[in-house]
Order: structure tokens, then C-alpha cells, then sequence
């Protein structure tokens, strides 16, 4: 005779019996003595892997077709910000055992690649503050902007995107702070220090959205460029349209590659992050100040919602000491800052 599945207790209430005593997983389901846990969610299991093999081999996907490889680096931590969770919770709702294993590949590989921006690397000292800002030619408040940037205690501020006629106005609200300055076409450097040798740099637009001057710390002499790489796009009928700011960001590249003085500073936006590979020309000599010493991932762009780093503080010869990211301006970037030692 069949054994009951439940038995009467004193009070005549129905307790679990031995075949109902396997535990119970979230949302009430039965994990245990669960034969199904191990065949269900075998898509989620193939979106898990292939999300693992997106971040580990971003690099090998190739930019021929709308420079698919260039958008994928650029929102490369949002795969494991968004996807992740997103798998994690589908496969709790499908009790997939399968699904919550294979899960672990793409968090240890996110962990692997990005964990180390989640720590904060920032250390006191350091010789000269600078920062950067796209403070946006529609800018509502260029008074406000700069007073906010100046607020930040930066010996060295560049400002990228300056509509001509609010040159003077920007000018104005720094020369107390910054008796130095040099606007060239749509960019500009205020200094507490003296400029000299300040000249455009050519990055192949026709008109000017770069320059360098070099700066006398008194630690000594520092080259500092201040840079707006071209806008990128996506676009549905041609995908990511960034070959523009890929042949600037290898003109720029090649200019800083034939700086004759030790330390050098990189400030502007480069309309790309540190993982695309089309900025390989600049970022592969010189190092992120977020990334060496930051806390998180320092997101810039948009300022309403910051989703990635396209505003840069890089150096070369110099060691990062601490980077961060500004209170919100009437721009539609954040103005991020470092301190640097020579």
C-alpha cells in the first residue's frame, strides 16, 4: 500500500511527509528533489556564456560593419551592470540550477576586468590639480560653470566646446583665479602657473579643437594638451559612426608620441572610452588617472545619467595620485579633476 504523503498531527492539522521534505527554493518553489532544475533555462545558460565571451574577447569583434566592436567597448561594463542581474533573476524565476551556474562565468570574468575600478585607489600628496570640463556651447549658465570648475582648487583648467561668443565670458569668471590663459578655436587652458609655446595642435578637422602649451610648475616644466575629439553617433542605417574621431584620436596620438618634455598631461574629451580600441594611439602610452587612481567608474557623460568615461585626464611621465568627478554644471558633461605628481 502506497505511503501517505502527509500524516495527522495531534490536532489533526496535515504535516509534510517524507517525500515533501526536499527544502524550498525563492518564490515557494521546490529545489530539492527537483529533477527539472538541471534541464530548464538551457537558453539562459547560452546567453550567460555568450555574454562571458562578449567581455573576454570584446577586442577580437570586429569595427568593418558599423564599428560594432568600438560601441560594444564603449558600454562594456554596462553588459555585466545590467545583463547580469537580468539572468540572475530570470533564472531564480525558472528554478534553473543550470542557469545559476553558468551565471558565475560572465560575473567572474566582469570581476576580473572591471573590479579593480570598484576599490578606491586615491593617496593624499601630489604636485599640481588639474581638471577638464566640456562645458557644452548651449550652456545656460557659462558663469556658474566656471565658477563651479574653479571651486574645484585646480591649478590647470582646460574647457573643451567653446561657443565664440561666450569666450570672453568664460574668461572673465577665471582671471581672478587663473591669471594665464589661451583659448584656440574651441578649446581653452586657464593656468595658475605660466604658459608658454601654447600653439593649436592638427588633428586632421580643418579647424581647431586641439592645443598644447607647456606649463612651469615649480616642480618644473609640464606639456599639457587640451583635446575635442569628433562626436560619434549611432546610427540605425550605418551603426557607430566614429571614423572621424578615429583618425583625430590618431593624429593627437602621434603628436603627444613626439613630445620632447617628460610630463605630460592629456585633458579634454575624447568622445571614447578607455577600452575602445580606436583611441588605441593615445591610450596606449599614457595612463587614466581613473583608472590608476580613481574611486569607481567615474562615469562623465550624460550628466543627467552618467553611463560612461568619455571625458579624460591622462598622463604620461607623471603618476596619477587621486582622480574624481565634479559636482553637475549646466553642461550636459560632468567636470572631472586629478591630482597628479611629477
Amino acid at each position: 500500500m502506497a505511503q501517505a504523503h502527509f500524516t495527522e498531527t495531534e490536532h489533526g492539522s496535515s504535516e509534510p511527509g517524507p517525500s515533501d521534505s526536499g527544502a524550498r527554493g525563492l518564490f515557494g518553489g521546490r529545489w530539492r528533489g527537483d529533477r527539472g532544475i538541471w534541464r530548464r533555462g538551457i537558453v539562459l545558460a547560452c546567453v550567460a556564456v555568450l555574454l562571458t565571451l562578449t567581455m573576454l574577447f570584446h577586442a577580437q569583434i570586429p569595427n568593418d560593419i558599423g564599428n560594432l566592436g568600438s560601441l560594444t567597448e564603449t558600454f562594456l561594463p554596462w553588459l555585466g551592470i545590467v545583463l547580469i542581474p537580468v539572468l540572475l533573476v530570470l533564472a531564480l524565476l525558472r528554478r534553473s540550477a543550470t542557469a545559476l551556474v553558468v551565471l558565475l562565468l560572465p560575473v567572474i570574468v566582469w570581476f576580473n576586468v572591471f573590479g579593480g575600478l570598484l576599490t578606491d585607489k586615491s593617496a593624499t600628496g601630489g604636485d599640481l590639480v588639474v581638471a577638464t570640463h566640456n562645458v557644452n556651447a548651449e550652456n545656460p549658465d557659462p558663469v556658474g560653470t566656471a565658477k563651479k570648475v574653479a571651486a574645484s582648487g585646480a591649478d590647470v583648467v582646460a574647457l573643451e566646446e567653446l561657443a565664440a561668443g561666450k569666450v570672453s565670458t568664460y574668461t572673465s569668471a577665471l582671471a581672478a583665479t587663473y591669471p594665464y590663459h589661451s583659448v584656440q578655436g574651441t578649446v581653452g587652458l586657464w593656468s595658475k602657473y605660466p604658459m608658454t609655446s601654447t600653439a593649436p595642435v592638427d588633428i586632421r578637422l580643418g579647424w581647431v579643437r586641439a592645443m598644447r602649451s607647456t606649463i612651469a610648475t615649480p616642480k618644473g616644466k609640464v606639456a599639457v594638451y587640451v583635446a575635442h575629439l569628433p562626436s560619434v553617433r549611432v546610427k540605425l542605417d550605418a551603426g557607430f559612426t566614429a571614423s572621424q574621431r578615429d583618425e583625430s584620436a590618431d593624429a593627437l596620438g602621434a603628436a603627444i608620441r613626439r613630445e620632447p618634455l617628460h610630463d605630460v598631461v592629456l585633458l579634454g574629451d575624447l568622445n571614447g572610452t578607455m577600452n575602445d580600441r580606436s583611441l588605441n594611439a593615445v591610450t596606449a602610452q599614457m595612463r587614466s588617472t581613473q583608472g590608476a587612481a580613481g574611486n569607481g567608474f567615474g562615469f562623465s557623460w550624460p550628466a543627467g545619467f552618467p553611463m560612461a568615461r568619455i571625458d579624460q585626464i591622462m598622463v604620461k611621465g607623471a603618476d596619477p595620485v587621486s582622480s574624481w568627478t565634479l559636482p553637475r554644471t549646466g553642461s550636459d558633461h560632468l567636470p572631472i579633476a586629478a591630482r597628479i605628481r611629477l
